[in-house]
């Protein structure tokens, strides 16, 4: 059976602890990947230290050259690094390569470092003096990556940080781990000297020692908001910047005037792509008005029974399986809970099969009506194919409804009224939001981040941000006085005036 090593220095390292790696699709162990304890950590943050110098000083420009090899030979491997996406997670191809390309536009955005790292600079701020700033790298940093985006998430976060001149230990999701070592591997390829990329896999014991570890400056992480809240306590109290995307609960508000038939087409897709398991899937629909929830309700109802379900590696189909089947048994029990809340399931996913792959970890669309506020479905995170509709009488009891929540990620609104669109995305208390766009993902040259609890630390991920996160500004302020100029004594605070 294939060993997923860990990449350290250039090299493939195994590893005596191991973990398994399964086919959702059809629930059967498929490889066995290393399983990192401290040693290998320490290891890794070993070869990236020894890295940077040479890094750090290696000019933008050719450090650039190595992303640009480094998109090209993504874009030659797709099909493959699609079909690994697919075999652990359960995606269908096309919703993979989505994914992967959403990646490498990140890469493209780090092909511009050069100008990203110009800095500033100001010629006779004082008398003889100029004055400058400049983006320096931080040294040695760190991400830790979840299982829903196995090749897109990585690609957030070292692109730019290695564009920037940092190295970078990568800690992937255990649970579907080959994409994310597959792609890591190819910067070897384009050029990247040994050291200054390493991916260690493991769990919580791999989590802990780039947490505690001194020599990690930054880590970045995505994740549950449980976790990422654990992980930025950790990591700040250790003396580390730290950026921890948390969880989501995302509302589309449907508003009287909507297109039905054209928020109900992009709702599927939100709510049921990738099996609900993205951070930005949409899970709540905000319905104004009695009719206007019936109307949705109804609209629904025939799409998510047409939904095509199986295998993630076969082409043409709607969903794929629940990454595990732990996770589909949570998903399951949300869906329990729903029904004894008193929400009304009306429709049932539950009892799909994929002939072929009874094993596989399944489960259907699911459409809860009449969802209350104080209901768990309604509060907590089911990250599966679940969609709930929750009926209120007007524009500002949704916006008060979403501002009230504690999740701040994503949100929707479908309207033709402008002017309750400028008011929705003016007040609405939620980092990301779209206007007939139920997926508003920021493109690669924006920055991705939510508010309240679904982000901890100051800024937002790739784009302009992650320039600001995996650099430290440095200001310089510089006279070279003539040989005859006579100084004296100042002892009033420098003004820097003629």
């Amino acid at each position: 059976m294939e060993h997923i090593t860990h990449l350290i220095n250039g090299e493939s390292v195994k590893s005596e602890h191991t973990l398994a790696v399964t086919n959702p699709s059809t629930g059967e162990v498929i490889r066995q990947v290393a399983e990192g304890r401290r040693e290998d950590v320490e290891r890794a943050i070993a070869a990236a230290q020894a890295a940077f110098p040479a890094w750090r000083d290696t000019p933008p420009a050719k450090r650039a050259q190595v992303m640009y090899r480094f998109k090209q030979l993504l874009e030659d491997n797709a099909e493959r690094l699609v079909q690994l996406v697919s075999e652990e997670h359960g995606k269908t191809p096309e919703d993979a390569l989505g994914e992967l390309k959403r990646g490498i536009e990140n890469v493209e955005y780090a092909c511009g470092v050069p100008e990203l790292l110009k800095g500033e600079y100001s010629h006779n701020v004082g008398p003889g003096i100029d004055a400058w700033s400049n983006f320096q790298p931080l040294g040695v940093v760190a991400g830790i990556t979840p299982f829903n985006f196995p090749a897109m998430v990585p690609l957030w976060m070292y692109p730019m940080a290695i564009a920037c001149g940092n190295t970078f230990v990568l800690k992937p999701s255990e649970k579907d781990p080959s994409a994310a070592h597959a792609v890591a591997a190819l910067l070897k390829e384009a050029g990247l000297p040994d050291g200054v990329m390493n991916v260690v896999h493991g769990g919580r014991e791999a989590v802990e020692t780039l947490l505690d570890a001194k020599a990690i400056k930054a880590i970045s992480f995505v994740g549950s908001t449980p976790v990422a809240e654990a992980i930025y306590s950790r990591g700040t109290a250790n003396g580390k910047r730290v950026q921890a995307l948390g969880g989501a609960k995302n509302h589309a508000v449907v508003l009287p005037d909507a297109d039905l038939e054209n928020a109900a087409n992009t709702l599927m897709g939100a709510a049921f792509g990738s099996c609900g398991e993205r951070c930005m899937a949409i899970s709540v629909a905000v319905c104004v008005g009695d009719e206007t929830a019936d109307r949705l309700v109804e609209t629904l109802l025939p799409k998510i029974a047409a939904l095509k379900v199986g295998p993630g590696t076969d082409k043409g189909l709607d969903m794929g399986p629940l990454v595990t089947a732990e996770h589909r048994d949570k998903v399951l029990g949300y869906i329990e809970e729903g029904v004894r809340s008193g929400a009304k399931l009306v429709a049932d996913g539950r009892e799909l099969t994929v002939k072929g792959h009874e094993n596989g970890y399944f489960v259907g669309g699911c459409l809860f009506d009449h969802v209350k506020r104080d209901m768990r479905i309604y509060q907590e995170e089911i990250f599966g194919p679940v969609l709930c509709v929750v009926r209120v009488g007007s524009l500002d009891d949704a916006m008060q409804l979403i501002n009230d929540h504690k999740y701040g990620n994503g949100t929707c609104l479908f309207t033709r009224d402008g002017e309750a669109a400028r008011r929705f995305t003016d007040a609405i208390e939620v980092g990301m939001v779209g206007v007939n766009v139920p997926l508003p993902v920021p493109v690669a040259y924006h920055s991705f981040g939510g508010w309240k609890r679904s982000l901890f630390g100051d800024l937002h991920a790739y784009g302009p941000d992650s320039v600001r996160f995996y650099t430290r500004r440095k200001a310089v302020s510089q006279r070279w006085p003539s040989v005859s100029e006579a100084t004296r004594a100042e002892f009033s605070f420098p003004a820097n005036q003629n």
